[in-house]
């Protein structure tokens, strides 16, 4: 994983000139969205959490939410270097 993180979050933008931007977090991170034409007309649009947590057995469980809606749940286990990725439907 990029720099020791459990979790690497690389953005593209049309702002960044000099190339995209990229950060790291190890547990849980929180991305709030809000659209609009300014700070008085500013709307929430959507909430993503991700988080990760290391299992009694060592595996690594690794959740993507929207709005609080789990969308994608990944198992990685590190001694055999596997990972299995469950995109989640909802009927």
């Amino acid at each position: 994983m990029y720099r020791q993180y459990k979790i690497y979050n690389k953005i593209q933008s049309c702002i960044y000139k000099k190339g995209n931007k990229s950060y790291g977090i190890n547990n849980h991170g929180e991305l709030n969205c809000y659209i609009g034409t300014g700070k008085k007309r500013s709307y929430k649009f959507f909430k993503t959490e991700t988080t990760h947590k290391e299992t009694v057995n060592g595996l690594h469980v690794y959740k993507f939410f929207v709005d609080g809606q789990l969308i994608k749940k990944a198992i990685y286990d590190y001694k055999l270097d596997e990972i299995e990725i469950e995109t989640i439907t909802n009927n």
